[in-house]
């Protein structure tokens, strides 16, 4: 089980449970089942509504995060959030940005902050 804390201005944190490594609940779908209100439009990684920023918690354990599409990076990029020499460095040193779309990032087994 992986623990997922929610974090906005507006409202106070909230921590979850994520059943890790299911390989089917993504970031978005964890959030609308515990009415945590991520702005959405198209969940389908087309539109960049969902975009979120995600830092593990436990400061010790680098971030693992699933892999990310082409289509979420290409997206990210277009909207500014990461840059190709992050990409690049994404993938020499296998760690996925700080910045993803919460309806592409499937939870995995560790314990992460979203801000959205």
């Amino acid at each position: 089980m992986a623990l997922v804390t929610f974090t906005n201005k507006e409202y106070r944190d909230k921590t979850v449970y994520a059943v890790a490594g299911s390989h089917t609940q993504s970031l978005l779908k964890l959030a609308l089942e515990n009415k945590i209100p991520i702005d959405f439009s198209c969940e389908d990684g087309e539109c960049g509504t969902c975009a979120v920023k995600v830092t593990s918690i436990d400061k010790k354990i680098q971030r693992m995060g699933g892999t990310m599409t082409e289509k979420e990076k290409a997206l990210l990029k277009e909207l500014g959030k990461v840059s190709q020499e992050e990409l690049e460095q994404m993938i020499v040193n296998d760690l996925p940005p700080t910045w993803r779309l919460a309806c592409q990032m499937i939870v995995r087994d560790e314990d992460i902050r979203v801000e959205y």
